[in-house]
Order: C-alpha cells, then sequence, then structure tokens
C-alpha cells in the first residue's frame, strides 16, 4: 500500500493534506480503512465546531467495529464530506480522494505528524 508522499500523517491513522488559505482535508489512511472493514457510518463533526489534535471529534462504524475519529490538528471545521455522510463506502474505496472526511481550518499543526515513510515504517510494525 502507498501513501501519498504529499500528505502528513498522524499515528491514529489520519492523514492531512498541505493548507490551501489555511484550511487542510483531513481523511483515514488506508491502513485504517483496511483495519476497519467496510465502513457503513460516518458520524463527522459539526460545521463551525473547534477539534483539538488528538482528540475525537467523530467515529466511523464498520461490519467490524466502531472506531472513534480523530483530529490530527487544532482548528475549526469547515465543511464536511456530505458524499462520505450518504455513502461511506467511499472510505474504503478512495481514502485519499473521494473518501476525505472534513476540511480544517488549521489553528496550529502539531510536531508530531508524520511523512508517507515514517508512516510506512510506523504501521509496518
Amino acid at each position: 500500500m502507498s501513501n501519498p508522499q504529499q500528505l502528513r500523517y498522524s499515528k491514529e491513522h489520519e492523514w492531512l493534506s498541505a493548507a490551501e488559505d489555511g484550511v487542510s482535508t483531513v481523511g483515514i489512511t488506508e491502513f485504517a480503512a483496511n483495519a476497519l472493514g467496510d465502513v457503513v457510518y460516518a458520524q463527522l463533526p459539526e460545521v463551525g465546531s473547534q477539534v483539538a489534535a488528538g482528540e475525537t471529534c467523530g467515529e466511523l462504524e464498520s461490519t467490524k467495529s466502531v472506531s472513534d475519529l480523530y483530529s490530527p490538528v487544532d482548528g475549526e471545521i469547515t465543511e464536511i464530506n456530505q458524499d462520505v455522510v450518504d455513502d461511506p463506502s467511499l472510505v474504503n474505496s478512495a481514502p485519499f480522494e473521494g473518501g476525505w472526511l472534513f476540511k480544517v481550518r488549521i489553528a496550529q499543526e502539531p510536531a508530531d505528524l508524520l511523512s508517507a515513510d515514517e508512516y510506512a515504517a510506523h504501521t509496518a510494525g
């Protein structure tokens, strides 16, 4: 499995795009999507809500389990992916494209986000 080099990754298996006008896109990694199994429900944070790095901001329910969704950064939610709410399987079929989860205006990016290679090493064990 290949993690896009241009993204940053959290140890909780979320990815973060480079900020455009202070806003980044967040999703879960292919590794996490595969571990979850078929995602059947997505509860995403509300637009306008504040999120904090490492704190729960939603959940994904799969045929295997329910998993908390963590924000990789501090900030304000500016948009959610309604397509994922309507069709949660996008998280599995296109985790780095159409299966993104939300957009956040970043207040502060934590220093412990990983590069693609560092994330690959983190998930190799």
